[in-house]
């Protein structure tokens, strides 16, 4: 195999108020021409820093030694117009999150249409027949009615995917893929997965692949390095590192799963929420009059309920309905059916009447470091429900804050601090506190552990089973990783396209599916490995 990329005692440091921070420590790796190679390791180990180092995509303040080669070429220190030349086009990135790198103002079409333009000089039908090709191929499903959306139109996975389509369309030499699937399904998870291989194989591709789902590392990569501290502690080919990992911290890693069984419901459990034949419809207006040209039928006819110490788990691949129907719930947009919170049918409730309630749900994101103000300290964002509702409990509101940060795992003596001071699951964990504190008996958890480590996503789960054993709490909790659901659900809905298509207790749900569907789900989440 000929070599693509090849990575030399690479430095990276970063200069901030006047001291000099080093990232990366003398890592060396190399990839060759239709191979994959894993990059894993913990949030801050230096993954994404390395891989943005290859084709020089740091900030000014970086301090960057060492080499790296793309077919030869030395890309650290090379000219703009080599750079250019190379990025997008000999070498394509995906990123994490897409609502960073989509262009808000622009249509999918002109996103796409614009990359193609560049760097293949093609434009019009012939342009817009490839983007249809592209988002066809990365699962986008009638690519043709969405070229005018914009990306606050699409759910986080079909962002993702469009992300894909965009680094595919030039027909990259190598792939650097950071955290690809993270955003995503699980059956989309593994059709992407198949896609970057298929294409892999039959065009020679080179592809970095940077992820903490160690799990997708097995099925997708050749070798492995893994990352700590800047460091590159161990790397071989995929099955000896897995079937003997040799360094301690690769041992953590792959023993880093969620298992277990959440605690028992008590039988005269009071019920918190419930709905009956719940529909939520939005209207597609078109026209100068805004007429109502149909509907996006989001929820059909859901009827569920979740009990004090209960989690009920939502899933479905995005766009299925799981976090309209949570919102649905709380009060958060209209829909036509019954809801009931603790007895009383709260569905025709006024807003004023509807605020006392307010306490009692709370919910906490996916992204803890989208979810969370940025001129905000941990402090302000945990008081935040607490000025807005009034405080039950005894103290000050700082006395609460403290209270609560430790509850969940967090230092009170940093309740000064900004978000972007502390890691993904610290600014998780200050999510989990903003809602705890006000006591709530419902939570909607939407996605609370996708964007996070393995190894956190354990603290996480481990750290929500306490909570709700110590409170009662009542959770929802949606998720496309079902390994997760299944540690901590007692119950289980499975949604397809606005339509409850199973639902039942974990046990039946993931030993004995009744549907085509939920079978498809369950082998697309356990079968990745």
């Amino acid at each position: 195999m000929s070599r693509i990329l090849d990575v030399n005692d690479l430095k990276v440091a970063f200069r901030q108020d006047g001291r000099t921070q080093l990232a990366v420590r003398g890592v060396s790796f190399h990839i060759d021409r239709g191979e994959t190679l894993a990059l894993v390791g913990e949030s801050g180990s230096g993954k994404s820093v390395s891989a943005l180092s290859t084709v020089s995509l740091l900030g000014d303040n970086a301090e960057v030694s060492g080499s790296a080669t793309y077919n030869g070429e030395e890309m650290i220190g090379a000219s703009a117009r080599t750079l250019q030349k190379v990025r997008g086009n000999d070498i394509s990135f995906i990123f994490q999150e897409p609502m960073t790198s989509l262009n808000p103002l622009h249509t999918l079409e002109k996103q796409l249409a614009e990359s193609i333009l560049l760097h293949q000089g093609v434009a019009g039908p012939e342009a817009r027949r490839r983007i249809i090709e592209l988002l066809t191929r990365v699962g986008i499903r009638d690519p043709e009615t969405r070229l005018g959306s914009y990306p606050h139109q699409l759910s986080g996975g079909q962002r993702q995917r469009v992300m894909i389509a965009m680094a595919l369309a030039n027909g990259p030499e190598l792939l650097i893929a950071d955290e690809p699937t993270t955003a995503l399904d699980v059956t989309i998870q593994a059709q992407i997965l198949d896609l970057l291989e298929d294409i892999k194989q039959k065009e020679g591709m080179g592809m970095l692949f940077i992820t903490h789902d160690l799990n997708i590392v097995r099925k997708i990569a050749d070798r492995v390095c893994v990352m700590k501290d800047g460091e590159i502690v161990e790397q071989g080919v995929t099955k000896e590192i897995f079937d003997n990992p040799q360094h301690p911290y690769t041992v953590k890693l792959l023993s880093a799963e969620s298992t277990g069984k959440p605690d028992p419901v008590a039988e005269d459990a009071e019920e918190i929420a419930a709905t009956e034949h719940l529909k939520i419809w939005f209207p597609i207006q078109k026209g100068l009059m805004k007429r109502t040209d149909g509907y996006v039928k989001a929820v059909n006819d859901a009827s569920m309920s979740v009990r004090a110490g209960e989690t009920v788990g939502i899933v479905g691949e995005s766009g299925s309905g799981k976090t309209t129907l949570a919102l649905a719930i709380m009060r958060l947009i209209n829909s036509e059916g019954g809801i009931r919170f603790r007895g009383e049918d709260v569905r025709t409730w006024s807003t004023r009447r509807l605020r006392r309630l307010r306490s009692e749900m709370q919910i906490v994101f996916q992204d803890p470091f989208g979810s969370l103000s940025p001129r905000m300290t941990c402090e302000q964002i945990i008081a935040e429900g607490l000025h807005v509702h009034g405080s039950p409990a005894q103290g000050s509101f700082r006395e609460q804050v403290a209270e609560v940060m430790v509850e969940v795992g967090l230092d009170p003596a940093a309740m000064h601090r900004y978000p972007h001071e502390f890691s993904g699951g610290q600014r998780q964990r200050i999510a989990i506190a903003r809602a705890m504190v006000l006591r709530p008996r419902l939570v909607v958890l939407d996605e609370p552990t996708s964007a996070l480590d393995m190894t956190v996503q354990v603290q996480i789960v481990n750290l929500l089973r306490d909570l709700q054993r110590k409170y009662d709490l009542a959770y929802l909790f949606i998720s496309h990783d079902l390994k997760v659901v299944r540690a901590m659900s007692h119950k289980v809905i499975v949604m397809k396209q606005g339509d409850v298509v199973e639902t039942g207790t974990a046990e039946q749900i993931f030993e004995n599916p009744r549907t085509d569907y939920t079978r498809t789900l369950l082998r697309a989440a356990f079968e990745v490995v």
